[in-house]
């Protein structure tokens, strides 16, 4: 389960940056966003590649299209796993970066609402819709223009399965374990009902990276979102699997 969990490596330095991927030796996939890009992009993402480690590049990209798909190949050398958009630039900028990315290994990832935003945040910019249905329309939109990954809180997980079924990839920010502050997230769940309302990939920063110990908090969200393997039971000098 280490590959379920996308660590956000929000760092200011690289001594920072080697300091965690050194703690946290079980995790694969780590996330740099805006804060570690802008401070040392191309940079971490080399450190990433030297520690073995595969990179999620989460840039939110929306422009016009023609922006978006040159933003895109910019970044394709740095072999990102996964490189998000922002779903609402619309259906031509979404298909300019899928088409862009096309025949590397990186797949664009469709941001739909940011787990920050609630109904009354989406009614205050204008919006007539809920979060769960704006998350909708959007993937809809996604959809039609190529994408196979989306970013959404696991609050639309089950609706977005109703509808799209297991073939769209989810990835869930917003995870805080049971103990955790919610911070600025709005749209929470644990990792735990995450992956069970059918998660592929758990996106999660301050839980792991600002825990006195990251490398033991990594290691309790792996156990917890691992299944249970059936244990024997005996009956009457029998044994048994629990079903």
């Amino acid at each position: 389960m280490n590959d379920r969990i996308i660590t956000a490596l929000d760092v200011d330095s690289p001594e920072e940056a080697s300091s965690l991927l050194a703690a946290l030796e079980a995790a694969r996939i780590f996330k740099l966003g805006l804060q570690a890009w802008l401070r040392m992009g191309p940079v971490l993402a080399d450190t990433l590649r030297q520690h073995g480690k595969e990179l999620f590049l989460d840039l939110k990209f929306k422009d016009i299209p023609n922006t978006v798909a040159a933003a895109v190949r910019a970044v394709l050398p740095l072999s990102p796993r996964f490189l998000t958009i922002h779903l609402s630039g619309g259906g031509a900028m979404v298909r300019a970066a899928v088409e862009a990315a096309a025949g590397s290994n990186t797949t664009i990832l469709g941001v739909t609402v940011l787990t920050s935003l609630s109904d009354a945040d989406l009614a205050a910019m204008g919006g007539a819709l809920s979060a769960t249905d704006t998350v909708l329309r959007l993937c809809e939109l996604g959809i039609k223009n190529h994408v196979s990954a989306v970013v959404c809180s696991a609050r639309e997980i089950k609706p977005l399965r109703e509808r799209f079924g297991r073939d769209l990839i989810l990835v869930t920010p917003g995870i805080r374990p049971a103990a955790a502050a919610a911070g600025d997230q709005k749209r929470t769940m644990t990792p735990e009902e995450a992956m069970a309302a059918g998660a592929d990939y758990l996106v999660i920063g301050r839980p792991i990276t600002q825990a006195p110990d990251p490398a033991l908090a990594f290691r309790r969200i792996q156990v917890a979102i691992t299944p249970r393997r059936p244990h024997p039971t005996g009956s009457g000098g029998s044994s048994g699997l629990l079903r």
